[in-house]
C-alpha cells in the first residue's frame, strides 16, 4: 500500500505530537502496589497482547467474575486459562516470545490499568486450584512477571462513549457474528444457522 507521507522517526513524531507532561512521564511504577491490586481485583475483563518471534501479533480478551486474576506477590500475577476455541494463539506466542502487555478494564470506569512484563504458561496445581470456578480448575495459567504498571488516561473511552448506553446502536443494527463466521469459514456445510447453534451450545455448556 502506497502512502504519500509516512512518519519514520521519533524526532518527527515529537515534532508533531510534543513531549509528555511530567506527570505522564513519571506515572509508571514497577510493581503491583495497593492501587494496582485493587484495580485488578475489580476488573472482570482484561486484554492481553502477545507476539511470536517473527513479530506476528495477537490481542485476546480474558474475562470472568471480578477477582478472577490471582495475585501471588508484588511482582507476579496469574491469569487462569479458561476453555476457548483451542487455537491457543496467545499461549503459542508466549512459548516463543515471553513479552506481554495487559489492559485491565472495569465497567463504568474510563481509566484503564496497563501492565507490561514477561509471561510463562504454568501447570502448578496448587496455584491453579485457587482459581477454580463453577467446579472447574483451569488446566493452565498465564504467569506474568510484572515489569511496568500505569494508569492509562480516559480519553479514548470518553471519545468512544463506551459506558453510555444511550449512544449504543440498536441490537438489530449490530453486526451478526454467526453470519460473519460462516462467511469467513467458507465451507459448504457451514451456514449462519449452523454457527449460531454451535455458538449457543458452546456458550451455555463450555464456559468452564
Amino acid at each position: 500500500m502506497h502512502f504519500k507521507h509516512t512518519v519514520t522517526s521519533e524526532d518527527e513524531l515529537r515534532s508533531l505530537l510534543g513531549t509528555p507532561s511530567k506527570t505522564a512521564a513519571n506515572k509508571t511504577i514497577y510493581h503491583l502496589d495497593i492501587h494496582c491490586k485493587e484495580f485488578i481485583s475489580k476488573a472482570p475483563i482484561l486484554f492481553i497482547s502477545t507476539a511470536d518471534t517473527a513479530g506476528h501479533c495477537d490481542t485476546s480478551p480474558r474475562g470472568d467474575d471480578a477477582g478472577f486474576v490471582h495475585i501471588i506477590d508484588d511482582h507476579t500475577l496469574i491469569i487462569p486459562e479458561r476453555p476457548g476455541n483451542k487455537r491457543i494463539d496467545s499461549l503459542r506466542n508466549i512459548l516463543s516470545n515471553p513479552h506481554i502487555g495487559i489492559l485491565f478494564v472495569i465497567p463504568g470506569l474510563e481509566e484503564t490499568l496497563r501492565i507490561n512484563g514477561t509471561a510463562k504458561v504454568i501447570r502448578d496445581a496448587d496455584i491453579l486450584e485457587k482459581m477454580t470456578s463453577h467446579g472447574k480448575t483451569p488446566l493452565l495459567g498465564i504467569a506474568v512477571q510484572v515489569e511496568e504498571c500505569y494508569i492509562h488516561c480516559a480519553k479514548a473511552l470518553k471519545r468512544s462513549k463506551l459506558w453510555q448506553p444511550d449512544t449504543w446502536a440498536e441490537k438489530s443494527a449490530l453486526p451478526y457474528p454467526p453470519k460473519i463466521l460462516a462467511d469467513h469459514i467458507n465451507m459448504p456445510d457451514v451456514d449462519s444457522e449452523t454457527v449460531r447453534v454451535a455458538l449457543e451450545e458452546s456458550y451455555s455448556k463450555r464456559l468452564y
